[in-house]
């Protein structure tokens, strides 16, 4: 049974509420996306595919969402993805298909119940196109030409990545506070009320074939309430703004700390394995679990300034130890879960190597 979150979730989905869903996953930032609704045991992704909207898939896959999981049917939002694109043409293909391609990159030969795999869908596809253009020689489509050569290079070489954060995915997040969300709907409504306002007076000031031309003094009264308008709109805007950045400011802080307290935490059982818990990737202590290498850098170097070299220059060399390939190996590598293992090896590795680009440009 799905839970509260859970369903409020599942709504902003069905209604396209990005805004809403964006606003509301950054305040439960703990809450599964992973979950199945109703007879076809669908999952807010399988959703957001089925109804064509690229930006709600986005989210949901920053939050964690599971390309591989099936429905009662056994597809995958890739089956979905690829059947609306195959019938949309072009633009669904870029919308849809293509970020849970990148993002899952074996869901493409993932079968559902039936043996069918998205690539199967596909192939037919192009199979089918390549006949008809062989019967009709004389005609030129370019809607089917564009199919033909793009469902020939679904096999794209993949790169992998660590996931993305949002600029904006730690803003405040306090469910007492007004978020951008909400600061947004109210000014709106303000705007149109205003305006309804306006038109009723209009209405109302007209009589006859005649509109009576408004005083110099209602003028002057409707300019001072536009600009008392504007300045306080100004003055919330700033505030939020500024709020803003002391909540982000804290949520760094916050994930520097915990950083540095999982980094003491798990590199403390030193490299034998007997009696320790195995690791899986989720449990070493990345930086940003699901950033990018940068953005690894932006937490562990959190807090010191650049400026003074020497102080970067001995966090650096600190963190160059912890992330050296050798030494991490030395200490961990016996506790890795086997199916983890390269996948962590690989991370930690090109950790270092960003670490010691980043040595090597104070030198120069």
């Amino acid at each position: 049974m799905l839970s509260r979150k859970q369903k409020r979730v599942w709504k902003y989905v069905e209604e396209g509420g990005l805004l809403k869903l964006k606003s509301y996953l950054r305040k439960h930032r703990d809450l599964d996306v992973n979950f199945s609704q109703g007879k076809r045991e669908r999952s807010p992704l399988h959703l957001a595919c089925s109804l064509g909207d690229d930006a709600v898939l986005r989210l949901l896959l920053k939050h964690g969402a599971d390309v591989l999981r099936k429905d009662r049917k056994g597809d995958t939002a890739l089956h979905i993805a690829v059947n609306r694109a195959l019938k949309h043409g072009k633009s669904a293909y870029e919308d849809l298909v293509e970020p849970l391609k990148n993002s899952c990159p074996e869901a493409l030969n993932t079968p559902n119940s039936a043996g069918v795999t998205p690539q199967d869908l596909l192939n037919w596809r192009k199979q089918k196109k390549t006949a008809e253009n062989m019967n009709r020689p004389s005609e030129k489509d370019p809607e089917k030409e564009w199919m033909e050569k793009l469902f020939g290079e679904c096999e794209d070489e993949f790169c992998d990545t660590f996931g993305v954060y949002d600029a904006d995915d730690f803003l405040p997040v306090d469910d007492d506070e007004q978020d951008f969300g909400d600061w947004a709907d109210r000014i709106r409504k303000e705007y149109f009320d205003k305006k309804h306002a306006e038109a009723q007076r209009l209405v109302a000031s007209s009589s006859g074939w005649k509109k009576k031309e408004k005083s110099k003094q209602d003028r002057e009264q409707e300019a001072q309430s536009q600009k008392e308008l504007h300045e306080r709109l100004q003055r919330e805007h700033e505030e939020y703004l500024a709020r803003a950045a002391r909540k982000e400011e804290e949520a760094r802080q916050g994930r520097k700390r915990m950083y540095d307290e999982r980094c003491a935490a798990t590199f403390s059982g030193g490299g034998s394995s007997s009696g320790v818990a195995k690791l899986s990737y989720s449990d070493i202590p990345w930086p940003a679990p699901r950033g990018t290498v940068q953005e690894m850098l932006d937490v562990m170097l959190h807090g010191v300034d650049r400026k003074d070299v020497p102080v970067f220059r001995k966090m650096l060399r600190k963190q160059q130890t912890l992330w050296h390939p050798d030494k991490f190996a030395q200490r961990c590598e016996a506790r890795l879960e086997e199916k983890d293992k390269q996948r962590i090896l690989d991370t930690v590795t090109a950790l270092s190597q960003e670490l010691n680009r980043l040595a090597h440009s104070l030198r120069t």
